[in-house]
């Protein structure tokens, strides 16, 4: 992981001209060690649309002090790792609609073309 400073936007007077309080965290996905490679090919594939060259950048700016940013972005980064790695669910075992429910559908079907035969104005 590595940690860059740099000054945060927004109001806050002669304070946002000194302070670098702004946070950018990467960490480099593709190359880790501490990732394993069952994960590695999920992360990236998860990931894949927020990695620059196998590389994720959190950045946070939210809190006035630069501990309390690096504490955001690091938590947002457990956060985003955590949900990239977490297993696909279980896939859906497709059912049959029930008897019931089908002939509930074909009545309704049959009630609605009653209604616009109604409708259509011939009175025989």
């Amino acid at each position: 992981m590595t940690e860059r400073f740099s000054r945060s936007s927004g109001p806050g007077g002669q304070g946002v001209n000194t302070a670098d309080s702004r946070v950018e965290l990467s960490y480099d996905v593709a190359g880790s060690p501490s990732v394993p490679e069952h994960l590695r090919a999920r992360l990236l594939a998860r990931l894949a649309g927020r990695l620059v060259d196998g590389v994720v950048t959190i950045a946070a700016s939210e809190h006035r002090t630069q501990l309390a940013n690096r504490r955001a972005a690091r938590e947002r980064l457990a956060q985003l790792l955590r949900e990239a790695a977490a297993p696909p669910p279980p896939s859906r075992r497709p059912t049959r609609p029930t008897r019931g429910s089908k002939e509930r559908r074909l009545d309704a079907k049959k009630r609605r073309g009653e209604t616009k035969r109604g409708r259509q104005g011939r009175f025989d």
